[in-house]
């Protein structure tokens, strides 16, 4: 391995490291602004400049250098000092003085190293150059006279997105970014382009002109618009959330989010339940107390066979909370597949994804069942694309196409199409037998048909015969969490769909589905949607930013969103509010300190960050597959949840990049 020497100090790397990666891991600070970890070099900016020996009497860019045996680098020089200035001052030539209105502001990077590597002058006095603004969609605000060219939205756009629809024009001074068509930037990780571009060229709209980063209290949490768990860090301001960004987590988003992620945080304050509202003898629903609201929960609930829903965005809290009241009432009637899907729920392995988020990045092969990464998982689409476009990843798609940034193989619409891959010995078929680490992912959709167990046992059995991970890859935030804390029906229960056709009394945890007729029905929840709309007691309950809550993602990683803002009005943190309707019903739950009932029970769920294999073993119920296609996967995206249905900007994104027929518009 090359040894050099940097600012005086041996440090030794691996083959292909660059001058510009062998200081940093020395700790030595060099400036940039096109170099990015995730992207490939570009060598736009020359910020990096280094002087190099043996070598030309001439600083050199360190990115796209590099290191070699016995190299010499000094990254403060006189040389490279002036070289950095005269490149600042180049790069502020044309630059409008906006500091004091752009939205990056505090968070740029060209202010920063103006100050740290700047002349702190300017021989130019030539009229500054302007470029036209850039319509990218309802998400992204530009002004492209910032733009310093950098490329780094090009390079994300086509390299980790898998959307190039971006490009670099013209040449010299006349050189600027824009689309190849005059369209929005369709992917739906366009939000990341806000995050790496190094200027204020590139903003998010949503967030324009609304508060300055020293303004705002930042606390890191756990994202709840899909099953992935992706870190992030949520921006508050007294009692609003303004903005979310991500976190870096290697195993999960990397230091990428989807644009659902980041921009649905405005349904936070639309259409919240913040008091308590009881259904009178006129049929409607009026505010009344919480003692009120809670005597009247008791009271229709009192004497009937009570069934529970725990819904997509419930926390591990308050599912233990409502598991606890339905074992003191007796009842085996509760389920947390709201979305209909029936599969084996008592094997781990059967329901996890196996290999991890990150075990996308080792797969050989991939097969897709059901499922379409790009809309259910975007991060984890990502990942899928770039292992395709680095390694040549094999994929295979059995269920209606998709539209993804990489090319697959289709192999047939319903699960038939797994008994045809399994006896085939040529193409596809032959490439999954020969793989080393093969991996199929299952979606949600495979199991949203009465087949469901017969399905989720071809797959087992798929697994087993081609030596595949079985990988089950879940779009609600709550479930694996419920699944964990055996939130499914007992003996003799009723799953989801016997309690929409025959429950008559029902207590919703956030469930956004509609109550049988004449079913007395108790919604525990923070938005006034499908589910509040039909329920006889409405009981407001907080939002992921507002509590202390566990939530376990795909993988069966638990991890701890943070409290960011307080709940509105009288909302309460949701297992609280369960607690209560235990004492009114007269089943009181023995514990106050929820933590330590979830510790003492499932343990592992204590241990946050860190995943809990699953061991091995058969699931699924033997018995004949129908023939019927897989159903397409939901195509929701901007509309997932309460949520982001009660978001203007998600609204807005339906408009700008949703087709007409599809099922957001309709």
């Amino acid at each position: 391995m090359p040894k050099l020497t940097i600012d005086g100090v041996e440090v030794e790397v691996e083959p292909g490291t660059s001058v510009l990666q062998a200081a940093e891991a020395l700790g030595v600070e060099i400036p940039r602004f096109c170099f990015h970890d995730r992207l490939s070099v570009a060598g736009n900016c020359r910020m990096c400049l280094v002087e190099i020996s043996p070598g030309p009497p001439k600083p050199v860019a360190s990115c796209c250098l590099p290191a070699a045996d016995g190299m010499v680098v000094k990254t403060d020089s006189p040389m490279v000092r002036e070289a950095r200035a005269g490149v600042m001052e180049f790069l502020l030539m044309n630059h409008p003085l906006d500091c004091p209105i752009c939205d990056q502001g505090g968070e740029c990077d060209l202010q920063d190293q103006a100050v740290g590597y700047g002349a702190g002058r300017s021989r130019y006095t030539e009229n500054k150059r302007a470029v036209a603004e850039k319509a990218l969609g309802p998400l992204i605000k530009t002004a492209m006279t910032r733009c310093i060219n950098c490329t780094r939205c090009v390079r994300f756009a086509e390299e980790i997105a898998g959307a190039p629809v971006l490009g670099q024009f013209h040449r010299g001074e006349d050189a600027e970014i824009g689309t190849f068509i005059k369209a929005a930037v369709a992917t739906e990780m366009s939000g990341n382009m806000i995050d790496i571009c190094p200027v204020g060229a590139l903003t998010s709209r949503p967030y324009a002109y609304r508060a300055r980063p020293w303004e705002l209290t930042k606390t890191p949490s756990i994202d709840v618009h899909d099953a992935l768990g992706a870190n992030i860090r949520v921006d508050s301001r007294g009692r609003e959330v303004l903005r979310i960004l991500p976190r870096l987590h290697e195993g999960i988003n990397e230091e990428w989010i989807d644009d659902r992620t980041r921009f649905a945080c405005d349904g936070l304050a639309e259409r919240r339940l913040d008091r308590p509202w009881v259904r009178g003898a006129d049929g409607r629903l009026r505010e009344t107390s919480w003692a009120t609201a809670l005597t009247a929960a008791a009271r229709g609930l009192a004497g009937r066979d009570v069934a529970a829903l725990a819904g997509d965005l419930a926390d591990v809290e308050a599912v233990v909370a409502l598991r606890d009241l339905m074992d003191e009432l007796g009842s085996p009637h509760r389920d947390c597949r709201v979305d209909g899907a029936v599969f084996d729920t008592s094997q781990r392995s059967g329901w996890l994804m196996n290999a991890g988020v990150a075990g996308v990045d080792e797969a050989d092969i991939l097969l897709l069942v059901a499922t379409d990464p790009r809309r259910e998982a975007t991060v984890l689409g990502a990942r899928i694309f770039r292992n395709w476009r680095e390694r040549g990843l094999p994929i295979a798609v059995i269920g209606p196409a998709i539209d993804a940034p990489y090319g697959y193989d289709h192999l047939g619409d319903g699960p038939d199409a797994l008994d045809r891959l399994a006896r085939a010995r040529t193409g596809f078929a032959k490439t999954i037998k020969g793989a080393q680490n093969p991996m199929i992912l299952a979606g949600m959709s495979a199991f949203r048909r009465p087949d469901g167990l017969a399905v989720h046992r071809a797959l087992h059995e798929a697994a087993q015969k081609f030596g595949a991970t079985f990988n089950m890859l879940h779009t609600a935030a709550g479930r694996v969490g419920a699944l964990e804390v055996g939130f499914v029906p007992g003996p003799g229960g009723m799953d989801c769909a016997g309690i929409l056709r025959d429950a008559k009394a029902l207590i919703s945890l956030g469930a956004e589905v509609s109550a049988p007729k004449g079913c007395f029905t108790v919604y525990i929840g923070h938005h006034g949607d499908v589910g509040a709309a039909g329920a006889d007691v409405v009981l407001p309950g907080s939002a992921y930013t507002e509590k202390d809550a566990t939530y376990v993602n795909t993988e069966g990683r638990p991890q701890r969103a943070v409290r960011a803002v307080a709940p509105p009005g009288l909302a309460r943190e949701d297992w609280t509010i369960v607690r209560d309707l235990a004492a009114a019903l007269g089943k009181p739950l023995s514990y106050n300190d929820i933590s330590a009932r979830i510790e003492a029970a499932w343990p592992h769920l204590a241990r946050w960050d860190t995943v809990e294999p699953a061991p091995w073993g058969p699931f699924g119920t033997a018995g004949p597959v129908d023939r019927v296609p897989f159903a397409a996967p939901k195509d929701a995206y901007y509309h997932a949840n309460a949520i982001c249905r009660a978001s203007p900007t998600m609204a807005r994104c339906v408009v700008a990049f949703r087709a007409p027929n599809s099922e957001e518009a309709a």
